[in-house]
């Protein structure tokens, strides 16, 4: 018998006998894997589920449960802000940047209202309220946040800014598990088979290049599964897996905090084994949260040359990211007393120098003379006229700091907090058929979720809610096409 391979699919003609028989196999019960049962079931296919650990779960039930959303939901129109589906599609294309599958974002802005009622109609329980200032995520149970880089340069002079970040009721942070704890239960009512303790291993592939079944390995045994409509596979991305990470994104190296759960790429490789092309897979998501509510965002970042590199008032991770682009091992965060916080110990941000003015930080930081000091000098005389000619940040987050003594704190991408996950991922058509090179379709293969390279493609414009609203709603598309 061949052997069994994430990198070659096993040939159908030589497999000796079906252990299962489904029409739809789903791999992988996160929110994505969730949607794309769901939705399949109710078209009337058979679907079974697998999922490699005892239960519901992946990288969804690890967020916050936030899902970006725009177009004018009904908690935007209650807060006073009009949001069209035209801006909102041109900020995903931004947020995307040269990544951008514009069809998808399109598809989205489109269909987003309907996705959310959809959501809603599944159980998601939504507040309705709006909470204003800069948050990571509520720890109440509102519901729209600004979640993104919306109000802040670039973008907001790309697309009417908007707060489009929509948080599932639920007090505290955690708001993903609660909300996977929902898509699975309509999963179940749905009549979907759910199989736990099932990790798959390889695709199966017929002598036409159909994807006709998978492989999962069950208490040390691989049982093949006859898939007759496809597989569609919703397995995460490969923050969890470092051959990959050395391969494809070895920036991500500089830091050391990998969020998700059994992020390994296996779905990824399966699928590029059986044809599929991988693209972005450069791109990854990064953050050190704590730095960036009020009042910190009101503070300056510069590298170890002392000089700015973004304007800070735009999204943390946006700011995380370009950080990490920075020379050397570290950056600073400038605040003057009237505006410091200390942040909180997980994030592990020390206070590296102070000072009673921006040149004794400078000298006690071990910079060249009259660099640090000099951005603080042009940037606090231009701020005084409420304006950033450099990297055009804005009031209200735009204000001197020039009430000593001042401090410097040191984000430290190996030592202090900074959390990454991976944004590359199989190529996908709106409807979740995996591509291959040529953009065609490979048979019988869906894919959804952070196994793709969907909404939230470049780690320089992510905005918190893409990844939850990419794996649902193209969850949701996969499910519907595979059963088609």
């Amino acid at each position: 018998m061949s052997e069994v391979s994430l990198h070659r699919p096993f040939p159908a003609e030589k497999v000796g006998q079906w252990d299962m028989e489904t029409d739809i196999a789903v791999v992988g019960f996160g929110a994505a894997g969730a949607c794309a049962a769901i939705e399949a079931a109710r078209a009337g296919a058979q679907v079974t589920l697998f999922e490699r650990a005892s239960g519901s779960g992946g990288a969804s039930a690890l967020s916050g449960g936030e899902i970006y959303v725009g177009g004018g939901t009904d908690a935007q129109r209650a807060a006073g802000f009009t949001d069209t589906i035209e801006d909102f599609a041109a900020y995903l294309k931004a947020a995307g940047g040269a990544f951008a599958d514009e069809t998808k974002c399109d598809l989205y802005a489109r269909e987003a209202l309907e996705h959310y009622g959809w959501l809603k109609s599944q159980g998601v329980p939504y507040r309705g309220n709006y909470l204003p200032g800069k948050h990571i995520e509520p720890v109440d149970d509102s519901t729209l946040i600004w979640s993104g880089s919306e109000a802040a340069w670039p973008f907001c002079d790309i697309a009417v800014p908007a707060p489009r970040g929509h948080v599932i009721a639920h007090s505290g942070w955690g708001g993903g598990r609660p909300l996977v704890d929902i898509l699975e239960a309509r999963a179940r009512e749905a009549g979907v088979n759910v199989v736990t303790d099932a990790r798959a291993v390889a695709l199966v592939q017929d002598g036409t290049g159909r994807i006709v079944g998978v492989v999962v390995r069950m208490a040390n045994r691989d049982r093949f599964v006859r898939a007759r409509q496809g597989v569609v596979l919703c397995t995460g991305g490969f923050a969890f897996n470092e051959s990959m990470r050395q391969r494809y994104c070895p920036e991500t190296f500089k830091i050391s905090c990998p969020i998700g759960d059994q992020d390994d790429g296996a779905g990824i490789e399966m699928g590029m084994g059986a044809g599929g092309d991988a693209i972005h897979m450069e791109q990854f998501f990064t953050t050190c949260p704590w730095t960036m509510p009020e009042p910190q965002a009101f503070g300056v970042f510069v590298n170890q040359a002392g000089q700015r590199f973004i304007n800070e008032d735009c999204y943390h991770g946006r700011v995380s990211r370009c950080a990490v682009d920075q020379m050397g091992d570290r950056v600073f965060l400038l605040l003057d007393i009237a505006h410091f916080d200390q942040p909180l110990d997980i994030a592990r941000i020390a206070i590296a120098a102070t000072g009673e003015t921006w040149e004794e930080v400078e000298a006690e930081l071990d910079m060249v003379p009259r660099t640090l000091g000099a951005t603080m000098a042009f940037y606090n005389e231009h701020a005084r006229q409420g304006r950033d000619p450099l990297f055009h940040k804005r009031p209200p987050m735009l204000t001197p700091l020039d009430q000593g003594p001042f401090v410097a704190l040191e984000l430290n991408f190996e030592s202090s907090y900074f959390s990454f996950f991976t944004l590359g991922g199989l190529r996908t058509s709106a409807q979740g058929e995996v591509l291959n090179r040529a953009g065609t379709p490979v048979p019988g293969l869906f894919a959804a979720g952070r196994c793709t390279s969907g909404l939230p493609a470049w780690g320089h414009g992510y905005s918190s809610g893409l990844s939850l609203a990419d794996c649902t709603f193209f969850g949701r598309q996969a499910g519907r096409k595979a059963a088609a």
